[in-house]
């Protein structure tokens, strides 16, 4: 349960960030600030699935049988960068 709260619950707070973000009315927040603060969310989101992808790469040439749970964070937490590529 420890791995399933650290590998996918917690980064899928930054998917879930960004989609709110997204899906706020202009009116609310304005265009620019709301483009500013996704592009902040998937520039934060993007650097912490390099670094989930780098631990998980050293664990797999280690051959160690967790290094599975890096790859699943790095899948999730990559979701908003490949949005804002496909929203931009």
């Amino acid at each position: 349960m420890k791995r399933i709260a650290y590998h996918v619950i917690i980064p899928a707070i930054m998917p879930g960030l960004f989609f709110v973000v997204a899906s706020t009315p202009v009116e609310v927040l304005g265009c620019f600030f709301r483009g500013l603060i996704a592009l902040l969310i998937a520039l934060i989101s993007g650097l912490a699935a390099l670094v989930a992808a780098a631990i998980g790469a050293k664990g797999r040439v280690r051959h160690d049988k967790n290094s599975i749970w890096w790859v699943m964070s790095t899948l999730i937490l990559v979701i908003p960068v490949i949005a804002m590529i496909i929203l931009a």
